[in-house]
């Protein structure tokens, strides 16, 4: 069968950047589908995507389907012949709906009766029919969330398309897609080459494109942007802060890109860089210079669309646009400081955090009280704690963050710093709010870490207080996040305490803000409780792991890690598998029959293996006891690995549920002391193995 090269290009008006890598993709995977059901094969799929244009290309795809049989389906043999094998009314009435005469009748076997049939020859459909009606379909089926008609077509797109190529080999498929007749005319960039261009053949396209000054594959333009960008920032001893966004944005902005540098004046660098970066990234889209300590520096780059004869004229148009968003920071940060941080409370005091909860500023007053409880078991100094809590919401009046709102806390450090503040202080404003995602970053100081735990403490305990603990999807506070948050800022901390004390230190900073403490406090311990779950299965840890730690409810999250851990090194022990099998075999027993209470009687041990399983188990107790006193669960657990060959053994060759009711008693204690001695740990029955 022939095969063929494909090419297909959709001409537009530039693309919307940000999905401009999405439209390519879900081009190309709707594409690959169609041919894929319609059982045409290729060797591959090249994706291209630029401002103007979507392509693909199809590298040897079969030239048609291939001819197949279709089989109808008639009446059973013995229901079609006669007794003089002559066609029945019934086999004549399916050859007129059919158009046959007997000579083209087959048989087939269905089941146990054999039926006659008809195979009709189907030829397969040609790739110059099937392939337009394939593109339109996944043209039609891409993610656009707005649709435009333009000018008097009916037919909808992301953007007014303005041409399509659709060739095979040489050779242009007849077709109308999207309202366009088909044909192999391209044009090249905008202003450098807006001449039509002629493709002779679908191979041409990249390099007739290259000639016209437009590179249509996507990863070579970025490839090129980067090695700019890399040249640029060397020049300067810099390193340029590129986000994987913004890289893509930027792609998807230019056909032929040209990188320039140019730079911004020094007395800008006096304002917080997070707030120069964000507007020149946001607004600018521009690429920003850092040293190597990640000090900003006064240069930024721009990637231009065009090759210009004279560059300093675009680098000087760029700093006269950024010049003016550098000033309006500049602006709120001198402004800001004209008042002290602390005296921003009495907008505090105007600002709702909660209708039922109160302002901003309690909610900074009940931190603070809590910061000074949790300062002991943080390891903070009360009096830092207490300063940063006050003041760590302040600056969410000022100027600067109305502007540039992600720069809560930041901004706060900043003035902390300009005041005089110590770094405890001043850097607690900031790490307030980390960690922001999962797997983001701690506070790196005390009094960070014993702010975040209390504002997140507050949020959750007031929530659940006033009864709108999170439903299903809905959880506007974020109070799933936040509670892996606290749970993640006590362990990673070896911070030891139990999840009930932080909560009802967090209800003494209320008071009788929230009336009733029990149950608030019952429902939060619950909540913080059930997010163990999920924080240890996105660390990849096994379901049956966490569940072997819940049976016991360990009160402290720095406990339940390290029984989590220590059961996890466990399960890969080579022991783990037949000890986890005995452990469910003495609890089922157990469970059946209670084991009586009292030491095992060693006068009654009559058998060897169980003589020599209440041996071990008395050899092993006082080396388990001190690692078990020191949480050290890992170890304490490989010890007990040691038990195997003498569970099973006993197991093998003793009947515990013996007649006589001294021996059985004995027996029962000996299991129940194996049980005692695992579940100190875990309840590693519950292990799927």
């Amino acid at each position: 069968m022939s095969k063929h090269t494909v090419l297909f290009e959709l001409g537009c008006e530039e693309l919307p950047p940000k999905s401009l890598k999405t439209l390519r993709d879900a081009l190309k995977a709707e594409t690959v589908k169609g041919l894929n059901d319609a059982g045409l094969t290729f060797d591959s799929v090249e994706a291209y995507a630029a401002p103007r244009r979507l392509a693909l290309k199809i590298v040897n795809v079969d030239g048609a389907q291939a001819d197949t049989q279709k089989r109808f389906d008639g009446p059973a043999v013995q229901a079609a012949y006669d007794s003089d094998g002559k066609p029945t009314k019934a086999l004549e009435g399916f050859m007129r709906g059919q158009g046959i005469t007997a000579d083209q009748v087959s048989t087939f076997q269905a089941g146990k009766v054999e039926k006659v049939c008809y195979l009709k020859d189907v030829k397969g459909q040609s790739l110059d029919v099937l392939l337009p009606q394939i593109l339109q379909h996944a043209l039609d089926h891409l993610p656009i969330a707005k649709r435009m008609r333009s000018a008097a077509s009916r037919t909808e797109f992301v953007r007014p398309v303005k041409w399509v190529v659709l060739l095979k080999d040489d050779q242009i498929i007849e077709a109308t897609i999207q309202d366009h007749k088909a044909g192999n005319v391209t044009y090249g960039h905008r202003f450098h080459a807006p001449e039509a261009i002629i493709l002779n053949t679908a191979n041409d396209y990249l390099d007739a494109l290259r000639k016209a000054y437009v590179v249509a594959d996507f990863e070579e333009r970025q490839a090129i942007i980067d090695t700019q960008v890399k040249a640029l920032s060397d020049e300067v001893n810099a390193i340029a802060i590129v986000p994987s966004d913004l890289r893509d944005e930027v792609t998807a902005l230019v056909e032929w890109p040209v990188a320039l540098r140019a730079s911004f004046e020094e007395r800008f660098l006096a304002v917080p860089q997070e707030a120069l970066i964000t507007t020149m990234q946001d607004n600018q889209k521009y690429f920003c210079l850092v040293d190597s300590n990640n000090k900003l520096q006064p240069y930024f780059i721009t990637v231009s669309n065009i090759e210009s004869k004279d560059p300093a004229q675009i680098i000087e148009g760029n700093e006269k646009v950024v010049r003016p968003r550098l000033s309006d920071a500049e602006f709120f940060f001198l402004q800001d400081q004209k008042q002290p941080l602390a005296s921003r409370k009495e907008k505090l005091a105007n600002m709702v955090f909660q209708a039922q909860l109160g302002t901003l500023w309690d909610k900074s007053t009940r931190i603070a009280k809590l910061a000074v409880a949790l300062s002991p078991i943080t390891g903070a100094n009360a009096a830092d704690a207490e300063k940063a809590a006050l003041l760590a919401k302040c600056d969410l009046t000022s100027e600067l963050v109305g502007e540039f709102p992600e720069l809560q806390g930041i901004a706060g450090t900043y003035y902390a710093r300009i005041e005089g503040e110590n770094d405890e202080v001043s850097d607690a404003l900031g790490e307030q709010y980390l960690p922001k995602f999962a797997g983001d970053v701690l506070p790196k100081t005390k009094t960070g870490t014993t702010i975040a735990l209390a504002d997140r403490l507050d949020t959750l305990v007031g929530i659940f207080g006033i009864g709108q603990a999170p439903t299903g999807s809905k959880d506007p506070f974020a109070l799933r996040r936040s509670a892996i948050g606290i749970l993640r800022l006590v362990t990673e901390n070896n911070l030891d305490v139990s999840i009930e004390e932080l909560v009802n230190l967090a209800l003494n900073a209320y008071g009788d803000v929230i009336k009733d403490h029990d149950k608030t406090c019952t429902d939060a311990v619950a909540f913080l409780e059930g997010r163990y779950r999920a924080k240890y299965e996105d660390q990849g840890v096994a379901v049956d792991v966490i569940q072997a730690v819940q049976a016991l409810s360990p009160k402290s999250p720095l406990d339940f890690d390290k029984r989590v851990n220590a059961v996890n090194h466990f399960r890969n022990l080579p022991e783990a598998g037949a000890l986890a099998a005995a452990n469910k075999r003495v609890a089922n027993i157990l469970a059946k029959e209670a084991a009586p209470t009292g030491e095992v009687v060693e006068a009654n041990l009559v058998e060897d293996t169980e003589k020599a399983l209440y041996a071990q188990i008395q050899a092993i107790k006082p080396v388990i006891e001190p690692l078990l006193a020191t949480k050290d669960y890992t170890a304490a657990l490989s010890q007990l690995a040691a038990l195997r060959a003498p569970i099973d053994a006993f197991f093998d060759n003793v009947m515990v549920m013996a007649d006589d009711a001294e021996l059985k008693a004995n027996r029962l204690r000996l299991l129940a002391q194996i049980r005692e001695l695992f579940t100190s740990i875990a309840d590693i029955s519950v292990l799927q193995h």
